[in-house]
């Protein structure tokens, strides 16, 4: 049975995540993967409308500046015949809660790790949540150019702490000074040799060619092509061979070596995610109408396959100032299935509001172009004056609904003041903003009027500061709050809302809003949050809430 055009189109796409502990070097391999991808012409150059750009995947000042990455890019390219769209995210884990959202808009995630460190915690972190919503991961293990830990280590560090079948592709033939190339497991016998740096130079040579292992003594000094030999059958009579299969499933994961920095094994690694990677899998969904509607039929699990005709697809990510002359915000589209047209209508499902989406953004970097079409597994930008927030279902008749995302209870707590009171209504409207792109929470007390604004880690309030600096010329202060915990707060089993305005009422002045209003109770202690849910068992306190 023939594909439809529609599904032709989906197969062709591979959007996938790249996930590292901080300094594995996840930006460098982002670079690589669209130098290698013949996206840019050097790295951090883009090759876009014949001009040769800057667009490193960093593009935020205090990026630049600390040489980390802390907001989520996404960057399109065409290779041999597929689209990629490569979602770079935050290493830092002060920025958890920006890459599991943008996780829940791939099919596929890299996992990098530092061949001399393995699996760090943040690694671990970020398995689990690929774990959790099934996405099978690639593993590359970076920095060979430096001394590396024993390669079975390294495997078998995969095999115990994440519980996954290692299926090496490739294997090091020695590492930093000693790195003499990749061997080939179990197939041709190919071996892709290493190229040091150019004599008096700062540049690297040209990696060779592969030819076969056999034809490879020019390479080895000594004993070390039939130590490489003898290593290639262990490998390959100790480690499963690669089973597509299995790695669909999360059972498996395919390990590639290399070292971004030098460009060494990239080109292998953009093979890999173009042939093994899934093309975009059917979503679940509820087909329902928008809360105010009357009379509406009963909401139903639907499955949405990418080939489907209706365009539908959801919010994971709004980015606010990109370009900072246009107080811009562009909401990051990830689309489930459908054809997509510029100036195509869609709506809204939570509001029922129709956007005539008339430019939308395929993204590189910062640099941007419109986009003409989009496809199921393509993620476009759609700019919009706050009507789009994280967690929306968007689609053509407006009753697709996919589960929403999680904002995450804050784990610091402070309040914000700007030194100008003058500019306290401009302050308002910055936090609303940040807030918004569901990086930050912001909480509105009751009572007083300084806002409580909870983040993951100390270096978001940092980059906040910078960016009201930056973007919206606030001068603030965070300072320490009173409070140590935010749980949002709804009846029980068992409760109303009765119950819940009897406790806001003994609560008053801990209680709190968030962003969409919705009731927060701010504790001092986790000693008081644990006595009050005792007190309260009508209340449910909990430490997550569904957006969209």
């Amino acid at each position: 049975m023939s594909k439809t055009p529609l599904a032709e189109e989906a197969l062709r796409r591979r959007t996938f995540a790249i996930i590292a502990h901080p300094d594995a070097g996840k930006t460098t391999l982002t670079e690589h993967i669209l130098l290698a991808g013949g996206a840019v012409r050097a790295a951090g150059a883009v090759k876009a409308r014949g001009e040769n750009r800057r667009a490193r995947s960093d593009w935020m000042k205090i990026e630049k500046e600390r040489g980390i990455s802390v907001t989520a890019s996404v960057m399109t390219f065409e290779h041999d015949g597929k689209m990629f769209n490569l979602l770079d995210t935050p290493g830092h884990e002060d920025f958890s809660e920006d890459t599991y959202r943008t996780l829940t808009a791939a099919d596929c995630a890299i996992m990098v790790l530092d061949a001399a460190k393995g699996i760090e915690p943040q690694t671990l972190k970020l398995f689990e949540v690929c774990r959790l919503r099934d996405i099978p991961i690639i593993t590359f293990i970076n920095k060979l150019d430096r001394e590396a830990q024993d390669p079975m280590a390294l495997l078998d560090e995969i095999a115990s702490r994440l519980q996954l079948d290692p299926s090496p592709i490739w294997w090091p033939a020695e590492s930093g000074n000693r790195l003499r190339g990749l061997a080939e497991v179990g197939g041709q016998g190919r071996f892709q040799p290493y190229a040091r740096k150019v004599a008096g130079s700062d540049a690297d040579a040209e990696h060779p060619a592969p030819l076969p292992l056999g034809d490879a003594a020019q390479y080895f000094e000594g004993s070390e092509q039939a130590d490489l030999a003898d290593a290639l059958e262990l490998v390959e009579a100790g480690y499963k061979p690669f089973d597509r299969q299995a790695f669909l499933e999360g059972h498996m994961t395919p390990v590639l070596w290399g070292s971004a920095l030098r460009h060494f094994g990239i080109e292998e690694l953009l093979k890999a995610i173009g042939e093994w990677a899934p093309p975009p899998k059917t979503m679940k969904a509820r087909k329902e109408a928008p809360p105010e509607t009357r009379n509406a039929p009963a909401p139903e699990d639907i499955a949405v396959e990418p080939g489907k005709d209706e365009v539908t697809g959801f919010v994971f990510k709004v980015q606010a100032n990109m370009d900072p002359n246009h107080r811009d915000r562009i909401a990051m589209f990830r689309m489930a299935s459908g054809s997509f047209k510029r100036g195509m209508k869609l709506k809204v499902q939570n509001t029922g509001k129709q956007l005539s989406v008339n430019a939308p953004i395929m993204f590189f970097a910062s640099d941007r172009e419109l986009a003409e079409e989009a496809y199921a597994g393509d993620v476009i930008g759609i700019p919009n004056h706050g009507v789009l927030r994280v967690g929306d279902s968007l689609s053509e008749s407006g009753l697709v609904r996919f589960a929403g995302l999680p904002n995450f209870a804050p784990e610091i707590l402070q309040r914000v003041r700007v030194k100008d009171p003058l500019k306290a209504k401009h302050l308002k409207k910055a936090l609303e903003g940040l807030a918004e792109e569901g990086v930050t929470q912001l909480f509105r007390p009751e009572l007083g009027s300084d806002f409580i604004v909870g983040a993951v880690g100390q270096l978001q309030f940092e980059v906040m500061a910078d960016r009201l600096g930056e973007e919206y010329g606030l001068d603030v202060i965070f300072e320490p709050s009173p409070y140590a915990e935010a749980r949002w707060v709804t009846p029980a089993s068992g409760g109303d809302k009765a119950d819940l305005e009897d406790f806001a009422g003994k609560y008053r002045p801990q209680m709190a809003v968030d962003i969409d209003q919705n009731p927060v109770f701010l504790a001092k202690s986790a000693w008081e949050t644990g006595y009050v849910s005792e007190r309260f068992p009508r209340i449910a306190f909990t430490k997550t809430r569904e957006r969209g």
